[in-house]
């Protein structure tokens, strides 16, 4: 991914770890737990954080897994804090993670989030209760995109690499750099897509290939349809 860093704070805790992860000019400020503590007072801080616009609350999403095996961790962003929630090394689901993601106030966005939903609800037994496709988003505003390197391109104007990380060992109890860095920017790129596509900042100068060319195409084919129509006209006239 482009200029992609992450800094381990070191700060001691045996609940938690917590990471400075940054992409870009973008610092996420990124926990990783199995502790529903550590959960509960992140959902606490998000909620009075942004408790002025708790009605319109847009969370990126995402979990990975091992291929045939259950969610091993679960993504959260909002804004530039993540929380990396690592469900195979919990003593139990925690209920503010239960009420959080049950509440249809808030809106859950992801590429492909409906298969995040299914093994939650299938391993875990966690409904998602509003749960938005980007994809879906995108093509309701003009963009072509259909991955998250593609929408992230177009949208927030980001450049990121999908790796082969994705395929790795997610089950491990201690995460490598290069996991959390990737489960991280995961999530808080699905936050800014969504975001922008539903408040409406969109980067401008990256929709290339979406609205603005559709646009420029339905003008073209206007003028080309009036242009006909105009010359039938005066081929008319002079026959007359």
């Amino acid at each position: 991914m482009s200029n992609l860093t992450i800094q381990d704070l070191d700060i001691s805790s045996e609940t938690h770890s917590t990471y400075r992860v940054q992409i870009d000019t973008n610092i996420i400020h990124t926990t990783v737990t199995s502790t529903p503590s550590v959960v509960d007072q992140y959902i606490n801080d998000l909620l009075y954080t942004h408790r002025s616009r708790l009605n319109r609350l847009v969370v990126g999403l995402d979990t990975e897994w091992r291929p045939q095996n259950p969610v091993a961790t679960l993504q959260l962003c909002v804004g530039h804090k993540c929380l990396i929630f690592q469900f195979l090394y919990m003593p139990h689901v925690p209920l503010s993670l239960i009420n959080f993601l049950n509440n249809p106030m808030y809106t859950f966005v992801g590429v492909e989030i409906e298969k995040d939903v299914e093994k939650l609800l299938l391993y875990y037994k966690l409904g998602v209760a509003n749960a938005v496709d980007l994809r879906s988003l995108a093509v309701g505003k003009g963009f072509v995109g259909k991955g998250l390197k593609s929408l992230a391109r177009e949208v927030v104007g980001l450049v990121i690499e999908k790796s082969e990380i994705s395929w790795s060992t997610w089950d491990d109890e201690w995460l490598s750099d290069d996991q959390i860095s990737y489960a991280c920017v995961d999530a808080f790129v699905s936050f800014e897509i969504g975001k922008r596509l539903i408040w409406g900042d969109v980067k401008k100068g990256w929709r290339i290939g979406g609205f603005r060319i559709f646009k420029l195409v339905m003008l073209l084919l206007m003028l080309l349809f009036l242009y006909l129509i105009l010359g039938i006209d005066l081929e008319d006239g002079m026959d007359d």
